[in-house]
């Protein structure tokens, strides 16, 4: 009877929240503008090789000019081509597809890290505690950017280290977030009661302390999003990121800035690109701060 209840309430709550999205979208234009142009990104990113009209690692022989320069938009190549003839809307179309995989992945993998080490470290304190805590102090300690050059140093560029030195570097933010509110959580009534009956702190932590911390999670996965998106563009505008010759809006300004003057569509067109996509990511990461505001939620249970 228990268990039935609460699948109810879970119900209810989840109506009650579609409900105050979609109300909160339809009042909040900006917000309502971030979300599409994030759901956008993703069916782009997805659906890559539709929406490209040209390869984007072919070298078109008529993306240069007889001098050798790149091609300005037109007819052929709606935002111009690169230095290698290459079509540049096609490569922001898959640079879409790489950013926001290392992204999205980096980010859930930090968020699984810093979820479980928050947690643990909350719900157990002592010298569990202490010991996590004073390596998230370690972490915490490295400029987070120069952190990861030095990793990929040592680790080498390729996609999946990019992810791996990003989530290793990212997690620390949300174990400190995770790790207060679970402070506070584990002298909960509920939380009590479950000690009391005999369940494990696996059973505890997972069945009724991680879903009040879902909220948060989602919050910090979608501003995390942004920042990801922006270290694996600063990576590879150094060099050391993804690898070519697969397409990465910071490869892309990095390339683009040696023909500012010549051709600024090579510069302008993955930096204004990478600027909406961060500013939607960021602006819905807001908009969901304010949705799942618990006071105006109010406390369950």
């Amino acid at each position: 009877m228990h268990d039935q209840f609460e699948e109810v309430e879970s119900s209810l709550d989840s109506v009650s929240l579609r409900s105050r999205a979609w109300s909160s979208l339809k009042a909040d234009k900006i917000a309502f503008a971030s979300v599409v142009i994030v759901l956008l990104l993703i069916f782009i990113a997805i659906f890559a090789p539709w929406f490209a009209p040209k390869k984007p690692l072919y070298q078109y022989p008529d993306g240069l000019s007889e001098i050798g320069a790149p091609q300005g938009p037109g007819k052929h190549f709606l935002l111009g081509a690169d230095q290698n003839g290459r079509d540049v809307l096609s490569r922001l179309i898959f640079g879409a597809r790489v950013s926001l995989t290392v992204g999205v992945v980096a980010t859930a993998l930090a968020s699984f890290i810093g979820v479980t080490i928050g947690a643990i470290s909350g719900y157990l304190g002592g010298w569990v505690e202490s010991i996590l805590m004073r390596l998230t102090d370690i972490v915490l300690s490295f400029p987070i950017l120069l952190f990861c050059i030095a990793l990929i140093a040592v680790t080498g560029p390729s996609t999946k280290n990019v992810v791996l030195v990003i989530a290793f570097a990212y997690w620390t933010y949300l174990a400190r977030i995770i790790r207060s509110q679970v402070l506070s959580l584990k002298e909960r009534e509920f939380v009590i009661a479950a000690r009391s009956l005999g369940l494990t702190t696996p059973q505890i932590i997972r069945r009724h302390i991680i879903p009040h911390l879902i909220p948060t999670i989602i919050v910090y996965s979608t501003l995390g999003v942004a920042t990801s998106i922006l270290i694996e563009a600063s990576l590879s505008f150094l060099g050391i990121g993804v690898p070519l010759p697969q397409p990465s809006w910071g490869e892309m300004i990095s390339e683009g800035q040696k023909y500012f003057q010549s051709a600024p569509w090579l510069l302008v067109a993955p930096g204004v690109t990478m600027i909406i996509a961060v500013l939607a990511f960021n602006l819905m990461g807001d908009w969901l701060t304010d949705l799942f505001d618990t006071s105006s939620m109010g406390v369950k249970r």
